[in-house]
């Protein structure tokens, strides 16, 4: 399934999409039309290289009073003849972690330390001073004395640039040596300060004491879209990506220990293979055809098989056009392999030790608790048939039935259908409703009616089963295999059938790759096939519900526009020009909200607010400010 299962094709769809793609030349816009920037633009771009504006008044209104704060130490940095983003290296020695996890008092280690990282806190007396450094491994607090850094009798270092020009988010470099304090905390004695990097917007400050977190950025909306923030405040977000990396060290680790080949294969592609979703168009100009983003790596793979590799495996992307949800992203990593001379048995028996591998190396133990229950990574794990699943749920028996008996199954099940689905979607219904959420442990769920499975071999025994098997975790699918069908006749049979399905309405019918049954012909060993969502196992592995939080920068709906009205309309009811952009940052952006305030507070509001932001405007009159939040004439 799309966002987090494997790159096979995928039963459970939902949503829609847009095809995209640009034929024509980019609008003109205001900064482009005959090669001018507006003079409102030009100030602003100004004001964020230089911090110098040619209105103070639209400094004030465009920025809160942190970032004017952070502006003015910016130019007062530079005043002093410090390069707030300077370009020379900064070499690092050690780290948080390295110093705390080692520091020995009695053998003096950590002598002479080199360690860089953000300002996170600070408790500022006097000469003396604390700050908590933060560095890719942790925070470690810092000890800063004012004879230490400004040895020569001048005091700017630590009086002017340490107390007052620096703040919390900068990064700063350290040169100096670890000791313990006299309350016990292991920190590094400052003897050296450079600035590395002057922030301009104040970070969350998210407060610990007792071990309880105050003021938490947990907002998941802006969390998301500012990534940045996420990590530079909350460490355990960063602890989720970096297991995320061990998972796949882990996978390559066992892969390659067997002899198997990392490989890449094409992103766009003439035809979208390999699964069964609706996929991203886009055009490529200079051949002037349309092309597709990837659903699958799958027969890419397999035409490599075919060129004589004995195993071979990738970790993709994939890119489905399909819907959005907790679970389900449109672009998503999948990690696919092909073996050659094995069959879906033998995959059962490699993907249960290789996930058991891959748990100890994230975990140290195949025992995790997924959204509250017990879940064991230890092989072997269960194994049962699609048919004997649906039977022992429903009562009900799949075998031999035809499209029409399994659509009155449906209904009398209660399974809601449509008319473009298949026997192949009628089943996987009965399945999803029924059977999926029940499999918590690990369970392999194989032997699938042949209508579902349009790449995968016949059963050796049964020709109207396929060779596959999903390993379904928590309710839901992890990866998905088969003992892969290399008879090109019997495969170009199964792609027209799916063309039949594409006729008939199903927009996410599997798209005829006649290049990959020349490929068969050419001969294609018995090969095995798995693909496992590297998205979803990290959640599981991770304890994560939402696969927003496995993914660094998710796909989210574009941001809300906020309702503004024009600035005629604030004329309209008489407020000169010079006070509407003041009005619209306290945040009335309509006309409506003036309406809906008392006048007295509104104009004290207005006078402060003046005041506060040195904006030197004449405040208005309390009878003006009246008309101004004077309901509408009927």
């Amino acid at each position: 399934a799309s966002g987090g299962s494997a790159g096979r094709p995928s039963r459970k769809r939902g949503g829609g999409g847009h095809k995209s793609r640009r034929t024509e030349p980019r609008a003109e816009t205001p900064a482009t039309r005959n090669g001018t920037i507006p003079n409102i633009f030009r100030n602003f771009v100004g004001y964020l290289i230089t911090g110098k504006t040619k209105s103070k008044q639209n400094m004030a209104i465009e920025l809160s009073e942190q970032e004017q704060l952070r502006r003015q130490s910016l130019a007062a940095l530079r005043e002093l003849g410090i390069d707030p983003y300077p370009a020379a290296r900064f070499d690092v020695t050690s780290t948080a972690r390295e110093i705390l996890d080692g520091y020995d008092e009695a053998k003096g280690n950590f002598a002479d330390v080199r360690i860089a990282g953000r300002i996170m806190s600070r408790r500022i007396m006097g000469s003396v001073s604390f700050f908590e450094l933060q560095d890719h491994t942790g925070r470690i607090q810092v000890y800063i004395r004012r004879d230490d850094i400004c040895p020569e009798g001048d005091p700017t270092l630590y009086n002017t640039v340490f107390k007052k020009l620096l703040d919390i988010g900068d990064f700063v470099g350290i040169e100096g040596f670890a000791f313990v304090t006299k309350t016990g905390e292991t920190s590094v004695h400052c003897r050296r300060l450079t600035v590395i990097s002057k922030s301009l917007r104040p970070l969350p400050v998210v407060k610990e004491k007792d071990g309880q977190t105050f003021d938490a950025f947990t907002d998941p909306e802006v969390r998301y879209r500012q990534r940045y923030v996420d990590l530079a405040v909350n460490p355990q977000v960063r602890e989720v990506f970096v297991k995320r990396s061990k998972i796949m060290a882990a996978m390559r680790e066992f892969f390659n220990a067997k002899g198997y080949l990392e490989v890449e294969t094409p992103i766009l592609q003439p035809i979208p293979g390999g699964a069964s979703a609706r996929p991203f168009i886009t055009h490529h100009n200079s051949l002037d055809v349309d092309l597709y983003l990837r659903i699958a790596t799958e027969l890419y793979l397999k035409k490599l098989i075919v060129g004589g590799f004995e195993g071979v495996y990738e970790f993709g992307k994939n890119f489905r056009n399909e819907g959005m949800d907790r679970t389900h992203n449109p672009e998503f990593t999948c990690m696919e392999i092909y073996v050659a001379y094995k069959d879906y048995l033998w995959m059962m028996e490699f993907t249960e030790q290789m996930l058991e591998h891959v748990a100890l190396a994230a975990n140290g133990t195949t025992d995790l608790t997924i959204d509250g229950k017990a879940v064991s990574f230890k092989a072997p794990f269960r194994r049962v048939t699609m048919t004997e699943a649906i039977r022992e749920k429903t009562g009900y028996d799949i075998t031999g039935q035809s499209e029409e008996q399994l659509r009155e199954a449906c209904r009398r099940l209660g399974v809601e259908v449509d008319e473009t689905m298949g026997k192949g979607k009628l089943i996987d219904a009965i399945f999803g409703q029924y059977c999926e959420e029940e499999l918590i442990q690990p369970t392999f769920v194989c032997d699938y009616p042949i209508e579902m499975s349009p790449l995968c071999k016949r059963h050796r025994d049964n020709p109207d089963l396929t060779e596959r098997f999903e390993l379904f975790v928590n309710g839901k699918e992890l990866c998905n295999a088969y003992s892969e069908l290399n008879d090109p006749i019997d495969q170009l049979e199964r792609f027209q059938e799916q063309l039949r399905l594409l006729e008939k309405g199903d927009d996410e019918a599997m798209f005829i790759d006649m290049d990959f049954v020349r490929a068969l012909e050419y001969g294609m060993p018995s090969c095995s096939g798995m693909g496992i969502g590297i998205d979803r196992l990290t959640m599981f592995l991770t304890g994560q519900s939402s696969i927003q939080d496995v993914l660094f920068f998710p796909q989210m709906r574009p941001e809300k526009k906020v309702q503004r009205d024009p600035d005629e309309a604030y004329a309209a009811i008489g407020v000169p020009a010079e006070w509407i952009p003041v009005i619209q940052k306290m945040g009335y952006l309509t006309v409506d909200a003036l309406r809906k305030l008392p006048a007295g507070k509104f104009f004290n509001d207005l006078c402060g607010f003046n005041k506060k932001n040195k904006l030197g405007l004449k405040a208005p009159s309390i009878e003006e400010v009246k008309a101004w939040c004077a309901p509408a004439a009927e």
